[in-house]
Order: structure tokens, then sequence, then C-alpha cells
């Protein structure tokens, strides 16, 4: 071989330290890159945690929120319901008179029959569609006669004096009738009370 060859190949020899430093680069930058890896997965991970637990609170509160919401508006609805039911409390209660003076004329059966039939069947049709439409918003009447005095609900405008211990206190008659708008009392029965006294 002459030097020349030599020479040649010695250069394409690469040399063993040369090979065994890029190695360890290598092995370095992957021993890196791992624990970059590991420190990037650490922090996903607590970035995901966090996302969970803000998701979680706004799902909460947005839940509270709904609920909130469908409780108010529940609660409009049956004030607006007690509203209209109590709306035309005046208006009724201006024609309770109206149904008192139907019930006057046509208390007293006798002149009542002498009124010309036709004009009584009108007046009497007449009544019963005011009864029936003030019934229908709500209005009754409140005739406690045979119960038991109640001074909640009946006001006393006479005791009369009985000689049955089981009337005591029983109602026997009412002088005017109470009414009730949508079962709030508007007007206490003023009424006729028994009362039993031993002998």
């Amino acid at each position: 071989m002459n030097t020349d060859e030599n020479e040649v190949k010695k250069d394409e020899v690469e040399p063993i330290d040369d090979v065994v430093i890029e190695s360890d680069d290598t092995l370095d930058d992957s021993v890196i890159a791992e624990e970059n890896m590991a420190e990037t997965i650490k922090k996903l991970r607590a970035k995901l945690k966090k996302s969970q637990a803000d998701a979680s609170e706004y799902l909460t509160g947005w839940q509270r929120a709904k609920a909130d919401f469908v409780n108010a508006r529940k609660r409009d609805e049956e004030e607006r319901k007690e509203f209209i039911k109590f709306s035309n409390e005046r208006l009724i209660e201006s024609l309770i008179p109206v149904l008192e003076s139907f019930d006057l004329a046509m208390a007293n059966k006798e002149t009542w029959e002498k009124v010309d039939k036709n004009w009584r069947v009108g007046v009497e049709y007449i009544y019963s569609q005011l009864k029936k439409t003030l019934n229908e918003s709500g209005l009754e009447e409140i005739n406690p006669v045979g119960e038991k005095f109640d001074p909640a609900r009946d006001e006393a405008a006479e005791y009369i004096p009985v000689t049955e211990e089981s009337k005591d206190h029983v109602i026997l008659g009412v002088i005017q009738k109470g009414y009730s708008l949508n079962k709030k009392q508007m007007r206490p029965p003023k009424v006729k009370v028994g009362e039993f006294k031993k002998e």
C-alpha cells in the first residue's frame, strides 16, 4: 500500500471518541425531551383538572340560576292567578246588594205570586244568570243554618233561648247572608244563635 492510500483510509475512518460523544448527546437530548414531556403532561393535567373544576362550578351555578328562575316564574304565575282571582273583588262586592234586592223582592211569596207570570219568570231568569256569573267568578253564599256557631266565620246578631241542650250555640236562622270569594270570606253571615240555659 502506498502512503497516499493510507492517508485516504485514515481520513475515511471515524474516530471512536467522536461517535461515543455523539451518542451521549443524543441520550441527553432524549432524557431532556422525556423530562420536558413529563413536565408538559403534568402541566396539562393540572390545567385539565382546573378546567373540570371550573366547568363543574359553572354548571352548578347555571343549574342553581335555572332553578331560581323556574321558581320565580312559578311564584309570578301564582301571584298573577291570585291577582286575577281577587281583582274583581270590589265589583263583586258592589253586586252583592243587587243579589240581596232580588232576594227581598222574591221573599214575600204572596206579593211575588201576584206579579204577572211572564214578568216574574223574566226577573227570576235574570237573577239566576247573575248568581251563576258570580258563582263562576268564585262567589259563594255562606248559609250556616243548623251548624254550630263559629265566631271566626259568623256574626251573632241575636241569641234565642232554646229548651233543647242540643241546640245550644246552633245557628237557627240567617238574618243576612254571608259571602266568600274564592274561599276567602268577604262578609260574615249575621245569624240567630240558640242559647240553652238551665232552669
